[in-house]
């Protein structure tokens, strides 16, 4: 029992010490320049908050934000802390003076879509084909769990379509006042393009594709921790 106990104590320890925090921490806020045919169009945010407590259950808070001259769009991302996949979302529109307020669980293999716009009220399911993903979610799943090596490719399965995505390259990107060594990924169909730092922190460089209010791409200005 002895020689038992003293190798789970072992094992265990070496297991911790191979732990690695993830490479961020509550608080990192990640600005963005928004950008559409080579034109800054607006500013965005994505902020890490944390772990919280919602309605009892263990979850993690991530929050996207992006405004420009006529529009506003704010999502608050609860994922399960574990895969960091969708739980909820909650989002705020204003494009062109038209606000909405949309709020979407998950459960299971459905979608629960619940939309107010102005005194209007309407509700939908979608069903879906197995566990949804979301995309800032990813990011942040990626960031920590990411081998990062050229030519893996992983499926991402969102509310209306399935993707895959993969590291296409290494290469180089300015942002934020300097040039950064980094991992190209690209889906397929064509949807999402990302750009992640090699350096420890493997920021989200640059996110293009169907984000927010439109097909634009959003390039990191600078990052607060």
């Amino acid at each position: 029992m002895l020689k038992i106990a003293l190798f789970l104590l072992l094992f265990l320890g070496q297991t911790l010490a191979r732990a690695e925090p993830p490479p961020f921490a509550a608080g990192e806020t990640v600005h963005y320049k928004i950008a559409q045919m080579g034109l800054k169009v607006g500013e965005a945010t994505l902020e890490y908050v944390g772990p919280k407590i919602v309605s009892g259950r263990n979850v993690v808070l991530i929050i996207f934000t992006s405004k420009g001259v006529n529009f506003y769009d704010q999502e608050k991302i609860y994922l399960d802390p574990e895969s960091f996949r969708p739980l909820a979302v909650s989002r705020d529109l204003n494009i062109f003076g038209k606000k909405e307020k949309i709020i979407e669980y998950y459960v299971g293999q459905k979608i629960r879509i619940i939309k107010q716009v102005g005194k209007e009220r309407s509700e939908q399911v979608l069903a879906t084909k197995g566990q949804v993903d979301n995309i800032y979610g990813f990011i942040y799943r990626y960031r920590i769990q990411g081998p990062f090596k050229v030519g893996e490719q992983l499926d991402i399965r969102l509310p209306t379509k399935d993707l895959k995505i993969s590291v296409a390259k290494e290469t180089k990107l300015a942002a934020g006042g300097r040039t950064y060594d980094c991992y190209y990924m690209e889906s397929e169909p064509a949807q999402y393009k990302i750009w992640f730092d090699k350096g420890p922190k493997k920021l989200p460089l640059r996110i293009s594709g169907s984000i927010g209010v439109g097909n634009t791409a959003m390039i990191m200005t600078g990052v607060k921790d």
